[in-house]
């Protein structure tokens, strides 16, 4: 589906809308670092220009309809000007990987514009070892992990030479602004479309019955599952605390090799062994705080992607959320690792996923004051303790203007209420944990990413004695 002018947001794209406030800010992203030389900023804006046909929600803002009658919907910017969106700064000396975490927490500390198209680019200059760097931030609203992988096509090459990519014959030209009449009537149009869909449904059913009610019958079970999930509130803990505007940044790199080491000496996934490793750094940054961990078992929520793959390459947000057990009173990381397995195994044997893809459906057909209250219940701390996304990305290396890119490194977002998350992702053998977390509630943030190094280390020690001894 193209992404095309006056088209309506999702209720999953709304909710993140309705969740942003004063202190939870719904924008992600990633920081890049290259080797050098830096690309000639002209020149790099040019090649932006030349790509913006390829994303054309890049060149769109958001229109609300009076009086809340239906979801928002993207329009074209008239005003769109790419030198607001694409910027560029750099480091004093000695241009530390401290000083470029530090400009990272201040960006993703400021909410982007929502009179604009919601997304800003950074190129960052000066970083020690002959580096720079690219932060890129943009709104959960518009798009969400897995198509984000997608998108970084638009902008990297795979290889130094660049890529040539076809223009249209025409110069974009921005659809005319709708006015209070035309969103009235998308509202309208949202409702009549709901309404068609609904008949669809019954037709189907009339059609083939059987086929229906196993898909209904699957989808009340997934429901009745994420229900249960929310009637086991999550475990009260300091992560889930008042939190401010301001962020800390922090980044710690592995390698994929050795979580596959992990996993093939000890069975398991590779998302098995990275959830291992985050539950043991939270055990021991929870006991740094005085926390006593016996019997304590926090609950993370992990988004796992519904898109099709032939919707891989489509924007928005096609994603559900399970709500995966991190169980942080399990001191032997062996162990852990198997409580993890055999909980993941569960839930994916579980219908978890796919009832939060029919909640996430039935709010579609929600008016927005109804959606706002919906999306709340989503995001609540009885649900989860913190976000742990794992993304995984290519394998191989990617260029922009010519600059291979060394490391990539995923920054997620702060529901109301949660002080951290965490965000994975690989990318040409590395493997990369993004932790974000709440200026005042994570000031000791460091003490927790020491704690998942050695976590990691810990793991990968072990499973080279059990590979050793096999």
């Amino acid at each position: 589906m193209a992404q095309e002018h006056f088209d309506r947001l999702t209720a999953l794209d709304a909710s993140f809308l309705e969740q942003e406030g004063p202190t939870s800010h719904m924008h992600v992203g990633a920081v890049a670092m290259f080797e050098n030389p830096v690309p000639d900023f002209d020149q790099f804006l040019d090649t932006i220009r030349g790509r913006l046909h390829l994303v054309p929600r890049y060149r769109q803002k958001l229109a609300l309809p009076p009086m809340r009658t239906g979801r928002p919907v993207w329009v074209d910017d008239p005003s769109f000007n790419i030198e607001y969106h694409v910027r560029r700064t750099a480091l004093p000396p000695p241009g530390s990987e401290e000083q470029l975490l530090l400009l990272t927490s201040r960006l993703f500390s400021q909410q982007l514009d929502r009179s604009k198209p919601l997304w800003e680019m950074w190129i960052i200059e000066g970083l020690e070892d002959d580096r720079w760097a690219l932060i890129n931030k943009t709104h959960h609203a518009m798009i969400d992990g897995v198509s984000g992988v997608d998108l970084a096509t638009v902008i990297f090459d795979l290889s130094p030479e660049g890529t040539v990519v076809e223009h249209p014959a025409e110069p974009w030209t921005p659809a005319p602004e709708p006015g209070d009449t035309d969103l009235l009537a998308s509202g309208a149009l949202g409702i009549a479309r709901a309404a068609i869909d609904s008949v669809k449904t019954v037709t189907k059913m009339v059609s083939s019955p059987a086929a229906v009610f196993d898909g209904l019958r699957d989808g009340i079970e997934g429901v009745g599952e994420v229900a249960w999930a929310g009637i086991n509130a999550a475990p009260a803990t300091p992560l889930n605390v008042e939190i401010g505007p301001h962020r800390r940044f922090r980044v710690v790199q592995a390698e994929l090799a050795d979580f596959k080491q992990i996993k093939n000496a000890l069975g398991g996934t590779v998302n098995d062994a990275v959830l291992t490793v985050v539950s043991g750094a939270l055990r021991t940054w929870l006991q740094s705080r005085g926390v006593r961990t016996e019997g304590l078992e926090l609950r993370a929520l992990v988004p796992v992607s519904i898109r099709p793959k032939e919707a891989h390459h489509e924007f928005g947000n096609q994603i559900a959320a399970m709500r995966g057990p991190l169980p942080v009173y399990i001191d032997d990381p062996i162990t852990r690792l198997g409580m993890v397995r055999k909980s993941m195994d569960g839930l994916k044997e579980s219908k978890q996923a796919l009832g939060a893809e029919v909640i996430s459906g039935a709010q579609n057909f929600a008016p927005p004051t109804l959606l706002a209250q919906a999306s709340r219940l989503n995001f609540s701390t009885r649900l989860f303790n913190l976000i742990v996304t794992n993304v995984p990305g290519p394998q191989f290396p990617l260029y922009v203007g010519g600059s291979r890119l060394l490391a990539i490194a995923p920054v997620a977002f702060l529901p109301r209420n949660h002080a951290l998350a965490i965000a994975i992702m690989s990318y040409d053998g590395g493997l990369s944990f993004g932790l974000l977390g709440d200026y005042d509630q994570m000031a000791d943030l460091d003490v927790l990413a020491d704690a998942l190094q050695d976590s990691i280390d810990e793991l990968l020690a072990l499973s080279a004695e059990a590979a050793a001894t096999a």
